[in-house]
């Protein structure tokens, strides 16, 4: 049962079929050329260039090719100057056995464009062959009785030339009773007549032998030789008859040996041995000789080996029929070779490329011949390829197909496919031919590299290390080879002020980005810039993708104080009075930290103090505040050190001195500085000495006292006494020196009085003092809620 054909693929054969017309009626044109066989291989056959109209190159650039018919190529083109040659010697009889004219065909194929010639090739038959007998002698039993002018038949010599060079004329040796004459047959081929010219007589002379040749017609003529054997027998006077004169029967190739193919049958109406008859082949050719035997008593001709239809497709042959007298009759039997499926399709390729590039439509990617020895449906094919592949196949000439894509490949999507290429014959049963090719898509630079994020953000510590690996990029880019190679590189930066060729470096292999300095978080904190992905392509394709990379602060500043002012030609002194109670605020330190986060955050400690308990530092802001009622018993100065450490890892610390004066109030005319420690403890002078500085202290005291109602009324405190010139700064500090509540810098709720102080002699000292008005408003506070907080913190009840 057969399996009925997709209805995709039938509807390819139909398109084929119509194809195929078009191209029949279109390119219908053969070249037709003429060689004589025998001819050595590289002989000029035809300027086949001059034949198709071309020039001499473009043979060359359409890379012209002969195809035959099967795997066997007679010709050859010569591209350098479009002759035609010989590619072997060629032998008719081999190609052709007896068929006149022997034309081989053959197809010229020319690319880009594609386009097929149909050729033919006539080889002419060179007297290559002589004239040969079957046998070497041949036995004629001729009764006595024979009448003058009886003509005797004989065997004819096999020539395998064609045409002229077969045989074409018999003749005999000299003798008295016969002549020879040449006859032809209805096949065209000639044979020798025996015709008694004068009778025979037994008794005189009982049997002859003459020598029969036969000649062909070549120059000069080759000859073949027999002998002819006549024995004179006694009378015979009846011939046997066969029932019929043409037998006609069809023998299947392939069929087995020693099959039957059919029985002869003869009759002889004379008894005895001049009835008895026996069967022969009479002027059969070496191909039936070859194929068929004949039982000599019963007629029964069989087969001797196995027929191919392909090979031989009909035979004829004669029998004869011959009695003991001599006499014999003869029928003609014509055997027909039928065609049974027994050849697959054959596929010849001619043309394959198994690497084509992606994107191109419309490619050849083969160009192949189809072929069945067959005949009738048996030798009719369809060809087609599998489903849902993006190929098609097309007629180029007849049972010829190109291979072609159906649109642009993508090598991204598939690279590679399996084509099966199938070709059917019509036969039954139906044989098929399978060729699988393989199709390699190759690589375009059709793909941009693509990098894994379209924005990265790198994080480096400040006061790293120089070529430092800081981070990666990575982009990938979907073709092959050196198309999906990728180079990175740095691009203009977008801020032109950041100096990003002495920031960053990229390597351009794996997109490693190193920093080449190291970086310092108080001076650039974060920068952007953009990478490129190049690949190596031709042309090539790039992306970019943007890089932010932020620098992580270390604690590498320590802190740095602001007041009091340590580098001050004459240290500062802080004036107290001691009727001030606990919490009072004797000042503030105030310190920065260049870093930031938690290493900008600072603490006060009060690490050495002249007499402990008395003073204390509140450790988030820096205040300096008394941690108890002063009294008499209490030194008039007093020394702090306070130490500013920030919360860095590790923490990092600065240290300041307060000299602190207890005063009973703001009118006392000496505010003695701290160096004057040392010059107390020295021995008393002498008494001029003595009287030297009363007067001096009294007339600095009387000026001391102008300057301290001068400066009252400038500045209208009137709870606060100053030694000099002072002016209150309107507002709060700048702001750079401004922070947020509890990070121990300035801030906005403090206002401070700069005072300046002269007089004679080198001693001058400047001093910050923090205006409080809920405090300083009467010179000397109460205890408010502040102080007492401020208690506790301390730790003082």
């Amino acid at each position: 049962m057969e399996t009925p054909l997709p209805k995709a693929t039938q509807k390819r054969q139909v398109t084929a079929i119509i194809i195929l017309l078009l191209l029949w009626e279109v390119g219908g044109e053969v070249i037709k050329y003429s060689v004589l066989e025998e001819r050595h291989s590289g002989s000029f056959v035809a300027n086949l260039a001059k034949d198709l109209g071309l020039g001499l190159g473009e043979l060359a650039s359409r890379g012209a090719r002969i195809l035959s018919k099967g795997n066997k190529q007679h010709l050859q083109v010569e591209h350098k100057s479009g002759n035609l040659l010989l590619k072997e010697k060629l032998d008719r009889e081999e190609l052709c056995g007896d068929m006149d004219p022997c034309i081989l065909h053959f197809q010229v194929l020319l690319k880009n464009p594609v386009q097929f010639i149909q050729g033919e090739l006539q080889l002419q038959d060179v007297n290559d062959h002589a004239p040969e007998f079957l046998e070497n002698e041949i036995l004629l039993k001729i009764s006595e009785s024979s009448h003058t002018g009886t003509a005797f038949p004989l065997k004819i010599a096999q020539d395998l030339d064609v045409g002229s060079n077969t045989v074409q004329n018999y003749t005999i040796s000299t003798n008295f009773h016969f002549q020879l004459f040449t006859r032809n047959r209805s096949d065209g081929r000639k044979y020798p007549e025996l015709v008694l010219a004068k009778e025979l007589d037994r008794e005189e002379q009982p049997e002859l032998r003459l020598t029969l040749m036969a000649l062909d017609g070549g120059s000069p003529p080759k000859t073949g030789t027999s002998q002819v054997l006549i024995m004179v027998l006694d009378i015979n006077d009846n011939a046997p008859e066969f029932a019929r004169q043409l037998y006609e029967v069809q023998v299947p190739e392939n069929s087995p040996r020693g099959s039957l193919v059919i029985t002869v049958s003869a009759r002889d109406l004379d008894a005895g041995t001049h009835g008895e008859l026996s069967y022969s082949f009479f002027q059969s050719s070496n191909q039936v000789i070859q194929a068929f035997e004949i039982n000599t008593v019963t007629g029964d001709i069989r087969l001797k080996k196995m027929l191919d239809f392909e090979e031989i497709r009909s035979y004829r042959m004669e029998i004869e029929a011959s009695d003991g007298g001599g006499l014999s009759g003869k029928c003609t039997v014509a055997i027909e070779v039928t065609d049974v499926n027994d050849n697959a399709p054959e596929l010849t390729m001619s043309l394959l490329m198994n690497d084509i590039p992606e994107n191109t439509p419309d490619t050849v990617v083969a160009i192949f011949g189809i072929s069945d020895p067959d005949a009738g449906d048996n030798g009719k094919m369809m060809c087609y390829i599998q489903d849902h592949l993006p190929f098609l196949l097309k007629i180029s000439a007849e049972n010829f197909y190109t291979l072609v894509t159906e649109g642009a490949l993508d090598r991204e999507s598939r690279a590679k496919y399996n084509i099966t290429i199938t070709v059917t014959d019509m036969g039954t049963p139906r044989l098929k031919t399978e060729h699988n090719i393989t199709v390699l898509v190759s690589d375009v630079n059709d793909n941009a590299p693509a990098f894994t994020q379209t924005s990265y953000t790198l994080s480096v510590r400040e006061n790293n290390s120089p070529a430092l690996h800081i981070g990666s990029v990575r982009a990938t880019d979907r073709d092959a080879g050196a198309n999906a190679q990728v180079t990175y590189s740095l691009l203009p930066p977008l801020d032109p002020h950041v100096p990003l060729a002495s920031l960053v470096s990229i390597n351009p292999d794996n997109g490693h980005l190193f920093a080449l300095r190291s970086l310092d978080y108080e001076a650039l904190r974060a920068f952007e810039f953009r990478v490129g992905a190049a690949d190596r392509g031709s042309p090539a394709l790039s992306s970019q993708a943007l890089v932010r990379v932020l620098v992580a602060d270390d604690n590498d500043n320590a802190p740095f104080v602001l007041y009091p002012l340590q580098n001050a030609s004459a240290p500062c002194t802080e004036l107290v009075p001691r009727a001030a109670e606990a919490g009072y605020l004797v000042t503030k330190v105030v310190a920065v930290d260049g870093d930031s986060g938690q290493n900008a955050w600072l603490s006060y400690q009060l690490l050495k103090a002249t007499e402990p308990g008395l003073f204390g530092v509140w450790a988030h802001n820096g205040e300096v505040r008394t941690a108890r009622l002063l009294s008499e018993r209490d030194a008039a100065k007093h020394r702090l050190l306070v130490l500013v450490k920030d919360n860095g890892e590790p923490p990092l610390s600065a240290s300041v001195t307060l000299h602190v004066l207890l005063v009973d109030g703001f009118s006392q005319p000496y505010l003695p500085a701290p160096e004057a420690e040392a010059a107390d403890a020295a021995p008393a002078a002498p008494l001029t000495v003595y009287l030297v500085v009363a007067l001096a202290s009294v007339s600095s005291l009387f000026v001391f006292s102008v300057l301290v109602f001068v400066a009252v009324w400038l500045c209208r405190r009137g709870g606060a006494a100053s030694v000099g010139r002072c002016s209150v700064p309107e507002g709060p500090f700048p702001d750079h020196l401004v922070g947020v509540s509890g990070t121990g810098t300035l801030s906005q709720s403090y206002q401070y009085e700069v005072c300046l102080t002269g007089g004679s002699g080198t001693r001058e000292f400047k001093c910050l003092k923090p205006l409080v008005p809920n405090i300083m408003g009467e010179g000397v506070g109460t205890d408010t809620e502040e102080n007492s907080n401020f208690r506790n913190h301390l730790g003082f009840n």
